[in-house]
């Protein structure tokens, strides 16, 4: 597997691999319709960095990107490929976000997350913390995680 941050020309299949992960979760076309607009990725996006995607050769099987908010790192997203779920990638782009979070000096990864991946972040560490209002639907609340990011200690050398 290949770690790398996107290029433009991977937006059309990042943007069909997020969409086909959140299909997972049984969604109907409408309401896939209606956070379409929410889960695109944009050249704007990539240029702001702070995303990373997975590869399995020439094919995209997930994608991680952070924003920093008044100071506040938050996931934006987290998806990968229906055909890669269960083989570690979704875990190794949590610990890339983690490395950034320290990087950055936050203490804290606040999650918005959809209801079914919730068991995930909470396996990574992340503790509920409260409801925010969907971007996409109106009156679907979602659930707010927070992973707390300890400082690493430097190594005695």
């Amino acid at each position: 597997m290949l770690f790398r941050p996107p290029m433009p020309t991977d937006l059309p299949d990042l943007n069909a691999m997020i969409l086909r992960s959140k299909a997972v979760w049984g969604y109907d076309e409408a309401f896939m319709a209606a956070c379409e607009e929410e889960l695109r990725l944009t050249p704007a996006h990539l240029a702001a960095g702070q995303i990373e995607c997975a590869l399995d050769r020439d094919t995209i099987t997930g994608v991680v990107q952070l924003s920093e908010v008044d100071g506040a790192l938050h996931l934006e997203k987290l998806f990968i490929s229906p055909d890669y779920q269960g083989q570690g990638i979704g875990r190794s782009l949590m610990g890339w976000a983690v490395s950034r979070a320290r990087l950055s000096g936050c203490q804290t990864i606040h999650i918005d997350s959809d209801p079914g991946a919730v068991p995930f972040y909470e396996r990574m560490g992340a503790r509920r913390a409260g409801e925010v209002p969907s971007g996409s639907v109106p009156g679907r609340m979602l659930p707010r995680l927070e992973l707390q990011v300890a400082a690493k200690s430097p190594s005695a050398g």
